[in-house]
């Protein structure tokens, strides 16, 4: 240590200075700063951290909204749809100035415009087999508003073999469900639902009635345990399923057991081969 930090750095030997927030960022934060479990610490955690959003809808919106109000410094977006009116009943990134706009061009003005700390990241594609990997790389976490059967598989597959937990969201009429798929700790989507069911038993894609402010609350959820995964707080849903049901206003919570003939898992990952399921669809909507 002779020469102190100047001669370390004329070595070329590695430094970093040490992030601070800004003025405005301890502003901004200050009701997260005021958390002990949260504090400076967790607030630059949450600035380093990165976050998929699989969807611009219903899910996607609240879950996006508040991640960026949070401070989730780097955003993804996933969507290849248009804004249409119908989307405006529960879709609230978006507005009738935007209708026929790219869904994710929507979304990257809303967030920006809320915080200018982000980074909004839009992918305007079909997510396949073919981009999905590229996709989910660098993600800490993935929040999932699919609608469909073959995108929530390829979904699993991709992050159990790339190792990104994902916090998994579903709604249809007055219900949704909210868990969180580790591939490091706990059951994955496999595991609950091991394989598809006959595509007769969900024929369309089409979207099913769905009361509008329902995807507020479930999406609300899941971008509350993707914070909790960033900054490891508290119990998150892992092997546990919470099913909400808005005309009873009822929680219940299932048990989520591994399976243990499940091939797909982190430990096998090396074999995992990412493949797209076709022609099977599941009534649960954005």
């Amino acid at each position: 240590m002779d020469g102190g930090f100047n001669r370390w750095k004329d070595e070329g030997r590695d430094w970093a200075v040490p992030q601070t927030l800004t003025a405005d960022q301890r502003n901004r934060y200050s009701r997260h700063l005021l958390l002990p479990e949260v504090g400076e610490e967790g607030q630059r955690k949450l600035l380093n951290a990165r976050v998929l959003l699989l969807g611009a809808g219903g899910l996607g919106s609240p879950a996006a909204l508040y991640l960026a109000a949070a401070g989730v410094g780097t955003i993804g977006i996933i969507d290849m749809d248009v804004v249409d009116e119908s989307n405006l009943q529960r879709q609230i990134l978006h507005n009738l100035d935007r209708v026929g706009e790219r869904k994710v061009d929507s979304a990257k003005k809303t967030l920006t415009a809320m915080n200018p700390d982000l980074d909004v990241i839009t992918f305007d594609t079909r997510l396949g087999a073919d981009n999905i990997m590229d996709i989910l790389a660098g993600f800490d976490v993935v929040v999932d508003g699919a609608d469909n059967f073959p995108s929530r598989y390829l979904l699993n597959d991709a992050s159990v073999k790339l190792g990104i937990p994902v916090v998994h969201g579903s709604i249809f009429r007055f219900e949704g469900q909210i868990t969180v798929f580790d591939p490091h700790q706990g059951p994955t989507y496999r595991d609950l639902l091991p394989e598809p069911p006959p595509a007769e038993l969900a024929p369309s894609c089409a979207e099913a009635g769905v009361l509008g402010v329902l995807p507020g609350i479930v999406g609300s959820i899941q971008a509350l345990e993707a914070i909790k995964l960033i900054l490891g707080l508290g119990d998150s849903l892992r092997g546990r399923l919470i099913a909400f049901d808005a005309l009873e206003m009822s929680f219940r919570e299932y048990k989520i057991p591994v399976d243990p003939s499940n091939q797909v898992t982190y430990a096998n990952r090396d074999k995992i081969q990412v493949v797209e399921l076709e022609g099977l669809c599941m009534p649960h909507v954005g």
